[in-house]
């Protein structure tokens, strides 16, 4: 069993990653007061559900990709995709979201997934032996998991409301993330996976 040095240093690795890649996203505009919050379980609670969510959403990728492997069907499914949007934008107004950043949310989910995907592909290319042996019914089994997911994610970014539009939620956020990363063992392509999951889910935007 992991002792708990090693479970922080486990998620101290996993934050390290996912904030490799923070100096890339866009800046945000004007001051931004400093409120440092430590990436630990007490200080990511809050947007821990929202983080499991991406992180399951993010995992199906492998079953999307498993599916799609060796098919004439593309990672990219622009229709399927804008339905997704659509469907979110009519879904959290009802909601009292603000549909525009409920569709950068989900968007950054669909490209999270799509990266995962790719990197799949490139996996299974070089390594067949890896390569998938049962592939999953796309319409059957796949698209009920991602609906329900969407649900939920709604649901929870009416829950989350408050605390992503703090301050604190950035590095609340990476918190999170990275205690669910560890959790759910994701390797480094779901860790990026999960960092291009992340971008929107701040009001504020993330820290730079």
């Amino acid at each position: 069993m992991p002792t708990r040095r090693t479970r922080s240093v486990a998620v101290a690795s996993c934050a390290a990653l996912l904030l490799s890649g923070a100096a890339a996203m866009p800046a945000v505009a004007g001051p931004q007061p400093a409120e440092p919050v430590a990436p630990g379980p007490s200080a990511a609670r809050a947007l821990t559900p929202l983080a499991g969510l991406f992180a399951e959403r993010l995992l199906i990728a492998d079953k999307v990709a498993a599916a799609k492997y060796g098919t004439d069907r593309p990672v990219d499914d622009p229709a399927r995709e804008q339905r997704i949007l659509d469907d979110a934008a009519a879904r959290a107004a009802g909601l009292g979201l603000d549909p525009a950043t409920v569709v950068a949310v989900f968007g950054d989910q669909i490209e999270a997934n799509k990266l995962v995907q790719r990197g799949l592909y490139t996996r299974w290319d070089a390594h067949p032996e890896r390569r998938p042996t049962r592939r999953p019914d796309l319409d059957k089994e796949i698209r009920p998991a991602l609906d329900r997911i969407t649900t939920q994610l709604l649901n929870t970014l009416v829950a989350t409301e408050g605390v992503r539009s703090s301050p604190s939620c950035g590095p609340r956020l990476y918190g999170a993330a990275a205690w669910t990363a560890y959790g759910d063992g994701l390797d480094v392509l779901h860790l990026k996976g999960m960092e291009r999951a992340l971008p929107s889910a701040c009001a504020r935007g993330l820290p730079t």
